[in-house]
């Protein structure tokens, strides 16, 4: 994108020099033979690219773009009587115009005017399109690393205090040879190679997101031998393993809904979970519980900074075609719905 933009804007230099010749030449072969003809659209032509750069590059952004208007259209007049009045003198005294024929003179000054009006206002316009140019492109290339860090923000959203847990747990597992721990080794080193190799991706099959979300919740489950009344309803649907998704939205979700449920601290804690496609129609939802300390949170619809990113990425991938709910249920429960148009 840089390099294009480069390219137009030198490419609007050398068509309007080439308009500027063009113009000089059949607005001045009434007045001077071929010879001279050549000469003066030599001289003018570097003299007028003085003027033309001088506007560009010095009176827009010196006065323009710092909104001294006043300021701008006073040096710009003055460039224009300037280089007219210059013109005015020297052409006449270098190439010994004749003004003998009948609307000569006026004709040459009219010349000279349209010619060093254009000149500056061409300049100045240019000038100012290009400045608005590029702070729309600076606009597009923040957008687009705010959507990547939101990106990056769901890819290293996994808690590292949990895994540094469950390498503790494996660790202590290890010297009383629990089945455990061939058990935690295996879900960890899958979890693992979803975030390194799979996250990397820019969107992952619907299988690749399930397998790190049961590989999540499979350690969980070792961690508390199993007691966590954690339900996934997922039917096997050849589906999953051809629709894609962007890495990390569902694994995000389940991991909040592991954060506030307080599952494992709290005896009724509960996470139920369900996912479908249908008609191209990809179906997600989590009712969890909230935990005592965490209810207040549930009441003011808590939106974390996940959710943000999440929604942010779907507008990216999925502009008018997903619906998110995230909000409190009834007894002390909280919903989140995701649907996603695959294909739409």
């Amino acid at each position: 994108m840089k390099y294009r933009w480069k390219f137009l804007l030198r490419f609007q230099h050398v068509f309007f020099l080439f308009i500027f010749i063009l113009m000089t030449y059949f607005t001045e072969n009434y007045f001077l033979d071929s010879t001279q003809l050549v000469i003066s659209i030599i001289l003018n032509t570097i003299f007028n690219i003085g003027i033309y750069y001088l506007v560009y590059y010095y009176l827009v952004p010196r006065f323009y773009l710092s909104n001294k208007y006043p300021e701008f259209i006073l040096y710009a007049l003055i460039c224009f009587l300037v280089s007219s009045l210059f013109r005015i003198l020297w052409e006449p005294a270098v190439f010994q115009i004749d003004f003998s024929g009948k609307g000569y003179h006026v004709g040459f000054l009219y010349n000279i005017y349209i010619s060093q009006g254009i000149i500056i206002l061409v300049g100045a316009f240019l000038g100012i399109t290009k400045d608005k140019f590029l702070i729309e492109q600076n606009v597009i290339s923040l957008g687009e690393e705010k959507d990547q860090l939101y990106l990056d923000l769901l890819k290293s959203k996994l808690n590292p205090h949990f895994l540094l847990n469950t390498l503790n747990n494996i660790y202590a597992n290890s010297f009383t040879h629990s089945e455990k721990t061939s058990d935690s080794i295996l879900q960890l080193s899958k979890l693992l190679k979803y975030i390194i190799y799979d996250s990397g991706k820019e969107k992952v099959t619907v299988s690749q997101e399930f397998s790190s979300l049961k590989a999540l919740a499979a350690l969980y489950q070792l961690k508390y031998n199993n007691q966590l009344d954690i339900v996934m309803d997922i039917e096997e649907q050849e589906e999953f393993d051809i629709a894609e998704i962007p890495s990390a939205i569902l694994l995000t979700l389940f991991e909040n809904a592991l954060k506030h449920s307080a599952i494992g601290e709290d005896t009724h804690g509960f996470i139920k979970l369900f996912c479908n496609i249908e008609r191209s129609e990809l179906y997600f939802e989590i009712i969890n519980s909230v935990g005592k300390d965490r209810i207040h949170a549930a009441e003011s619809n808590y939106h974390g900074l996940g959710n943000e990113a999440i929604i942010h990425i779907l507008e990216k991938f999925y502009p008018d075609q997903y619906e998110f709910y995230s909000g409190p249920k009834e007894n002390d429960q909280y919903k989140i719905a995701l649907t996603i148009t695959i294909n739409g």
